[in-house]
């Protein structure tokens, strides 16, 4: 797969609240998906946890699926140093295998989104990627 972007996420739970990977694999199949549409969640400890695949599709933005990979972080917008860590070093490796993809987050390919709850051209640019 040519991966054209990766899409940073947030969960929207309440802050603190230690939801996993099965968490949200579980809600969305209650809501009648396929399960999981994240490739990776980014957990209140730091644990990065796989969700898709990467070679699978996600679903995660709509109409923007393609080529993507979509990463959640647990939470709603106050992340804490162990997930930022986690997200850097995951966001570095996966960019570093696919150079020309952009760095986005769901809010710039869905006006009406927020999500992650932060800025992320700004994050971007304070860990240098």
């Amino acid at each position: 797969m040519e991966l054209s972007k990766i899409v940073i996420h947030c969960s929207d739970t309440p802050t603190g609240r230690d939801d996993r990977a099965e968490d949200i694999h579980r809600w969305h199949l209650e809501k009648g998906w396929w399960g999981i549409g994240y490739h990776y969640v980014i957990c209140v400890d730091g644990a990065i946890e796989r969700g898709r695949p990467e070679m699978w599709e996600g679903s995660h933005v709509k109409g923007h699926n393609k080529n993507t990979i979509g990463i959640c972080l647990i939470g709603c917008g106050e992340f804490n140093g162990l997930q930022y860590d986690s997200l850097e070093q995951l966001v570095t490796r996966i960019h570093l295998e696919n150079k020309d993809a952009s760095i986005v987050g769901h809010y710039q390919l869905d006006k009406a989104k927020t999500c992650p709850n932060f800025d992320v051209e700004q994050w971007l640019y304070s860990v240098g990627l």
